[in-house]
């Protein structure tokens, strides 16, 4: 359909991509419609724009993947075009054929193009037709775990799982021996079924030590083409992107100038329009290969804009519009910027996602951030688990870098656990910052990634427990320098990283409070106290923490690191049992149960899974703590879980039993 003119834009997406696009469409005089969930209603991107209509419940089938109800919305709004964002109908082919029905510009290629380039065995059939190397692999009709089985043999192992229909990282699997080709494509077929709708899966040679570098690009109804360079997203968990930069620190000028023209030729060879990103990886040797595109505006797409000067967005607009692109030559690219994904996860429990309330959100000042958080909104767990992306755009890369990291430490997301530290170590990485990183980086320096909770327990023990008896009543109520009251102790229990402290707390008739813990004392005094900042002197320097509280708990953010203290100074000590030795169960995330493996009866060894959650758009096995025989089973496949509850309880073999018992009369013993 050739472009033409609109003039209200419903958008159909959430969060920080909503805002985003009511930000650039306010800004070329465009009114805007927000759809929200039940879930959403009070959410920024409703309250930012023109109009709003709720188009169902929180969760995502029930809402944001509902094509009727995002139509209908549009129908009772008066809009005339519909900006899909990226995420949720983006790349559904049907949908954008139902707003061709309705007479709505969808804001992006056409519902074939999205076909094409959707369907992963179609994609490359295109590409290679363009002249385009792809990956070796299997795309065929049979789908039997057989016949699967039997192409990923001559591939050789590792071999990638990848879902047909899908992205982001969703229904993929690396398999990297034989006997684990089975159980692994199961699984991958399990969450392409529920990710996408469809379980069509395709193998792949495995690239191993990879760079992942993807190519932005544009076409027009003109039949213009441009592509605005390329973006390096090698540092990546479960094949889901978490650093981007421009350029790639790992493409020469003589392979940008190659995967250039070979992205602009894909896109005048399959007839596109708007925005797209061909992604490829590319080998130690130099040569890259096809692996998907994705034909919508991109996560990451910031980096590029800063590097351009161009508002991707607004191009969007106008070539929906029917508007020329510019010529490739009059693009321009200035300086390196670099992106990281800030995400409510837990990095040292295998990036476990995290819901709940933000008691404090406090952004750098000196990077663009995108997000759509605020004090006292609700990280929810049936979305992404990203929550902002931060931008930083600098002469050079090392500049980029260091401003990124600087940001990093300096973000203050409290009531939520996030991954800014692992963000922060990630850049500080020998191995990124050589510009040397490939999309095994992370399992590869996974330890020194990690940050090493007992060691930091130490240092910030001593601060956790002058936070906690600070902050313990009104702000208005602590009074700052001498007192002419006699010193006292004060005994502190708190639960801090997994640990039980114990701490001793004196305030000197001067102010100043020592510490006492495991045999060492510290000193501070504090300077400032605010309703979220503590000032505060150690060892000679000052410092500062924010900090939010809710009761017994409480979260602060210091030195880029977020911790959670409890408070148990009040709670009666209980006696350690032997881990997992109550054999219960439970939901490490709030999530929706996508699937029961067991049930009541059921003999069941140590490690074997018995469910699978799925939270924020991914899926975690939940596996027995315990041998033993399940004896009650407390959820049903598509129940939604609480974080804690107890999905399925098991009675331990004589020997658990057992073992449990011989380890708590030792503990109690000693």
């Amino acid at each position: 359909m050739p472009g033409r003119s609109f003039r209200r834009i419903l958008i159909a997406n959430r969060g920080e991509i909503a805002l985003r696009i009511i930000r650039t469409a306010k800004r070329l005089g465009y009114e805007t419609v927000a759809v929200h969930s039940s879930a959403d209603a009070g959410a920024l991107h409703v309250r930012a724009a023109d109009q709003a209509c709720l188009i169902g419940g929180a969760a995502p089938s029930a809402s944001y993947l509902r094509s009727d109800a995002i139509i209908d919305a549009a129908r009772r709004s008066g809009a005339d075009a519909i900006h899909p964002g990226y995420g949720f109908l983006a790349e559904n082919a049907g949908f954008a054929s139902a707003c061709r029905t309705e007479g709505l510009v969808f804001i992006g290629p056409s519902p074939e193009a999205i076909a094409l380039m959707g369907d992963k065995a179609r994609a490359k059939d295109a590409m290679r037709r363009a002249g385009v190397p792809c990956i070796p692999g299997y795309q065929g009709d049979d789908q039997s775990d057989e016949r699967l089985a039997a192409d990923a043999e001559p591939i050789g192992f590792p071999v990638m799982i990848k879902a047909s229909a899908g992205g982001g990282g969703r229904g993929m699997r690396r398999v990297r021996a034989r006997d684990e080709f089975v159980p692994l494509l199961r699984s991958a077929r399990s969450e392409a079924e529920h990710a996408f709708g469809d379980p069509t899966l395709l193998i792949e040679r495995a690239i191993e030590a990879a760079r992942h570098v993807e190519v932005q690009v544009f076409g027009d109804h003109h039949g213009n083409a441009i592509h605005l360079g390329e973006r390096d997203c090698s540092v990546q968990r479960r094949h889901q992107k978490l650093i981007e930069e421009t350029p790639s620190p790992g493409v020469s000028p003589e392979l940008r100038l190659r995967m250039g023209a070979a992205a602009v030729a894909a896109v005048k060879a399959i007839g596109y329009e708007g925005a797209g990103t061909l992604e490829f990886l590319v080998d130690d040797a130099g040569e890259f290969f096809f692996m998907e595109m994705n034909t919508r505006l991109q996560v990451e797409h910031p980096v590029t804009e800063a590097v351009t000067g161009l508002d991707l967005v607004e191009l969007q607009l106008r070539v929906a519009r029917g508007e020329n692109l510019p010529h490739q030559d009059d693009v321009r690219f200035s300086g390196h910027a670099i992106e990281a994904r800030l995400c409510a996860e837990d990095p040292d429990m295998d990036f476990l996602p995290q819901s709940g309330r933000v008691g404090l959100w406090r952004p750098p000042t000196q990077l663009r951030v995108e997000h759509a958080i605020e004090d006292g909104c609700e990280i929810l767990p049936f979305y992404d688990s990203m929550i902002a992306k931060l931008i930083a755009h600098a002469a050079t890369r090392e500049e980029a870098r260091r401003m990124l990291a600087h940001g990093l430490a300096e973000t203050a997301v409290l009531g939520v656990r996030t991954n800014a530290g692992f963000l922060r170590r990630c850049l500080d990485q020998a191995v990124f910052i050589a510009g040397e990183a490939t999309t095994d980086f992370i399992d590869t320096h996974q330890a020194s990634l990690r940050e090493d909770r007992d060691a930091a327990l130490q240092s910030r023990a001593a601060l956790a427990a002058l936070a906690l008896h600070v902050t313990e009543g009104p702000v208005e109520q602590f009074g700052l320098g001498r007192g002419l009251a006699p010193t006292f102790s004060v005994p502190l229990r708190f639960r801090l990283g997994g640990h039980i402290v114990a701490c001793e707390l004196t305030r000197d008739r001067n102010g100043t409070f020592s510490i006492a813990h495991a045999g060492h004392s510290v000193e501070a005094e504090v300077i400032e106290l605010t309703h979220d900042t503590l000032r505060f002197r150690c060892a000679d320097v000052e410092d500062h923490m924010s900090f939010a509280r809710r009761g017994r708990d409480l979260y602060l953010c210091w030195g880029g690191e977020t911790l959670h203290v409890q408070d148990e100074s009040r709670v009666a000590a209980s006696k350690p049992a032997h881990a997992g030795s109550d054999g219960r169960l439970r939901a490490a995330m709030s999530g929706r149960v996508a699937a029961v493996l067991v049930k009541a009866g059921d003999a069941v060894h140590a490690g074997q899974p018995l469910l699978v959650l799925e939270a924020m758009k991914m899926e975690h096995i939940h596996a027995a703590p315990i041998a033993g025989t399940v004896s009650l089973v407390h959820v049903a496949k598509n129940q939604q879980v609480a974080a804690g509850k107890v999905v399925v309880e098991i009675e331990p073999t004589r020997a658990e039993a057992a073992h449990g018992q011989v380890s708590h009369e030792q503990r109690s013993s000693a």
